[in-house]
Formats: structure tokens, sequence, C-alpha cells
């Protein structure tokens, strides 16, 4: 008496099938990434920002700056800039400061301002305490702070 033998080239060619119609139905990756980049302004007016626009910027000595507010801590110690963020967002929700993209959501857009020579981890920290404020979303600006 022989054992039984399972015979797998037709488990083969039904895998081969398989494996190609997958290959056809995946999508293709995308070629490009499309990204909006502002325009160079035609005329020479000055835009002033908006006054609710929160900046936490990071100075060159590890200093956090709430928009123009100095003394917000700093990178190793940001409770102080976390209290003020929080606050500001009790503010808001307080007064119906609304997102002009989500009107049920009130404001708690933070932008991250540092040099493009501060080292990664101290803006990873910076993102952390803003985190821990209840911020959302959080944009990175780099800028050379003269």
């Amino acid at each position: 008496m022989t054992n039984p033998k399972i015979n797998v080239t037709p488990l083969i060619d039904v895998l081969l099938v398989l494996l190609i119609i997958f290959m056809v139905v995946s999508p293709a990756k995308p070629s490009r990434f499309e990204a909006k980049i502002p325009q160079e302004t035609r005329n020479n007016t000055h835009v002033s920002p908006d006054p609710q626009t929160l900046v936490v910027t990071v100075e060159a000595d590890s200093l956090l700056k709430l928009n123009k507010h100095p003394e917000m801590g700093t990178v190793a110690e940001p409770e102080k800039l976390t209290t003020a963020l929080a606050d500001q967002f009790r503010e808001r929700a307080q007064n119906a400061v609304r997102d002009a993209a989500d009107p049920q959501d009130i404001q708690r857009t933070v932008f991250i301002k540092a040099r493009s020579t501060t080292s990664y981890g101290d803006v990873a920290k910076v993102v952390d305490a803003v985190k821990a404020s209840g911020a959302a979303p959080i944009s990175l600006m780099i800028d050379d702070l003269d």
C-alpha cells in the first residue's frame, strides 16, 4: 500500500493566476506628489497676520515665545507654554471662536517657528508640549529669524 500524494501542480497554477490578478488590480504607485506652493505676490502690499494666529517661536537660546509674549519657558521646561495655550483654547471655547474650516470646532491651530539650525529633538519636545495643550493641527515653520 502506497501513501497518497497530492499533485501540487494545479495549486501552483492557481497561485500564479492569483498573483497576476493582484498585480493588475493593485493601484500603481503615484508618480508625483502635488503640493500647494504659495505664489509670489505681484505688488508690494503688506498683509497683516491674523490676530488669532498662535505662533510658538523657538529662540536660539532654547527660550520659547508665544506670539509676542516672551518668557514662555524653555525647550526643557515648556510647562508655562502648555498652560498658556490651554488657557487660550479654553478662552476661545467660551468666546465661541470657531475654526473657518470646521465651524463646529474651536480654532486650535498652532504654528511652531524655529531656525533651520534648531535640533530635531528640541522641535519634537516643543511639538509634544503644544500637543499636550490640546492644539490640533500643528504646523511647522522654518525661518532664519534674523
